[in-house]
């Protein structure tokens, strides 16, 4: 067999970032799907996929969601950049079956996603062989997280289960045998070990990529979720990827088939240079809508809000934590109230616009109020204790359990209306060493109602008793919207500084 050639440019976790902006500023920044696509190279031997989470995640995606009527607009995007492929992503559920139907039915390229079946049980995005001009036949499978099914409200997935996705996976490449010279598995998951040294970073099945290597026998696999950057690395046969979010590089990768083996080689390509001035003028309009949008002016603050260093934050407390607990206290009228920050964490200055507080908070969740014992209480605090460690040198740092294998400053939770001390000191498990409720200590068999995001009622992140809780309240309005709700009932509003934590060292 001649030597033939297959490029794919591969994306993902885009997360509603097109312009270079991070809408923070002004700036011009190095990142968004037109700083990515300027570079891409398309011809008949090429393919363009996305890895999934295209539709929320910047401003730009919450104001296309509350101020046009559909996804097509994401749809006439990719299309105008050439996407021949994608698979969906659990960010791409968070609007409704409805709202990523507009999408999907305005994209030119197919959708992949093996284990996102009807309700008769049919697969609804299977895989497909793609010819490409050389004649090479190219076996495409997508697959997502079935973590959708922990995190998603259930109204959200109307018409669709989510389901393993291991044996879809197997199942479709079995499918694909004698039918296709190079098999690429789109998935929209990460790594569950460390490439290098295959530790066990996490036992959860939210990631299973590694896995995904070891029992299957993919020519290619095309990762994300995680938000990290994996270049290209052969793992058991099978050459691995991952792109980074918010579209901050891509990956090129070039594979070269002969005598029935496929050699990979692969790059991240940094965000950069120019974009196409035709795609900036073509949704300018867009774009220029969701600025002014983000632009009005919903309260004032006494003093801004400021974000530091995530370890600080963690370890002295902060103001915007206070914050968002003081709304998810005073909307849900709950004892205590749990919050998390973004990984890169955003505040608020004296004059709070729209932009502010989608930045700050750019998550769809919504609020759940559940009924707690004192033990449950407790064993959620020593979760988020973990998030500190003690390094060589004697020093407060984050756990590697927090960072590896992708970081999550956003699973430490700050909790309101309970003082309490961490002692970093102690083992794991046995960090909490004062917990009181208005001046009495708490014990194990106390009740208590508590504000958290949906996120975190469903267990993610490590806090799995929460999922046998009893709900007393559901509120099925975003944090974003309540927070500007907030400010509606509070436009001038003065902020009082309340530590509820001590974080320290004994000797």
């Amino acid at each position: 067999m001649e030597e033939k050639t297959l490029q794919i440019y591969f994306t993902s976790d885009l997360h509603a970032f097109i312009y270079p902006t991070d809408y923070r500023g002004a700036e011009e920044r190095e990142l968004g799907l037109f700083k990515c696509a300027n570079r891409f190279q398309k011809d008949g031997n090429t393919l363009i996929i996305d890895g999934g989470d295209v539709l929320q995640g910047s401003p730009l995606g919450a104001f296309c969601h509350d101020s046009q009527e559909d996804a097509s607009g994401f749809a006439e995007i990719m299309n105008c950049c050439g996407y021949d492929y994608v698979t969906l992503g659990n960010h791409d559920f968070n609007y409704g079956m409805a709202y990523l139907d507009s999408y999907l039915d305005a994209l030119h390229a197919r959708c992949v996603c093996q284990n996102a079946l009807r309700s008769d049980g049919t697969v609804r995005f299977p895989s497909r062989v793609h010819e490409l001009e050389n004649g090479l036949r190219i076996g495409i499978v997508g697959i997502v997280t079935d973590h959708v099914n922990v995190w998603e409200r259930p109204e959200h997935l109307t018409g669709l289960t989510i389901t393993d996705p291991i044996p879809a996976a197997r199942a479709a490449l079995e499918a694909l045998k004698g039918r296709a010279d190079v098999t690429v598995c789109v998935y929209h998951g990460g790594f569950e070990r460390d490439l290098d040294t295959g530790r066990v970073l996490s036992t959860s099945s939210e990631n299973i990529a590694y896995r995904l290597c070891q029992e299957l026998d993919f020519d290619i696999l095309l990762t994300g979720h995680q938000h990290m950057c994996i270049p290209g690395q052969s793992l058991f046969g099978t050459f691995a990827v991952q792109a980074p979010d918010s579209g901050r590089a891509f990956i090129s990768l070039k594979a070269v088939v002969a005598n029935g083996h496929v050699i990979c080689n692969s790059q991240a390509v940094p965000a950069g240079g120019d974009c196409d001035p035709i795609l900036l003028e073509r949704f300018g309009s867009l774009e220029q809508g969701a600025q002014t949008w983000l632009d009005t002016v919903v309260g004032h603050l006494d003093r801004p809000l400021l974000p530091g260093p995530p370890l600080i934050m963690a370890a002295e407390g902060n103001d915007i934590a206070d914050f968002f607990n003081e709304v998810q206290m005073s909307c849900s009228g709950a004892q205590l109230a749990a919050t998390s920050l973004a990984n890169e964490a955003a505040g608020f200055p004296q004059i709070v616009r729209r932009r502010d507080v989608l930045t700050a908070y750019p998550y769809t969740n919504t609020l759940t109020v559940l009924r707690v014992t004192g033990a449950v209480l407790r064993r959620a605090m020593e979760r988020s204790a973990e998030y500190f460690a003690v390094d060589e040198d004697g020093r407060l740092c984050v756990a590697d359990s927090f960072l590896k294998p992708k970081v999550e400053h956003y699973n430490y939770d700050y909790y309101a209306g309970v003082d309490y001390a961490i002692d970093v000191s102690k083992p794991v498990g046995q960090r909490i060493t004062a917990l009181t409720y208005q001046g009495k200590t708490v014990r194990d068999g106390d009740e208590f109602t508590i504000c958290l995001n949906s996120y975190r009622a469903s267990g993610a992140g490590g806090y799995p008793e929460y999922t046998r809780c009893p709900i007393v309240r559901e509120i099925n309005v975003e944090m974003s919207d309540l927070i500007l709700d907030f400010f509606k009932s509070h436009p001038k509003l003065s902020l009082k500084t309340r530590r509820w934590f001590t974080v320290f060292m004994s000797p």
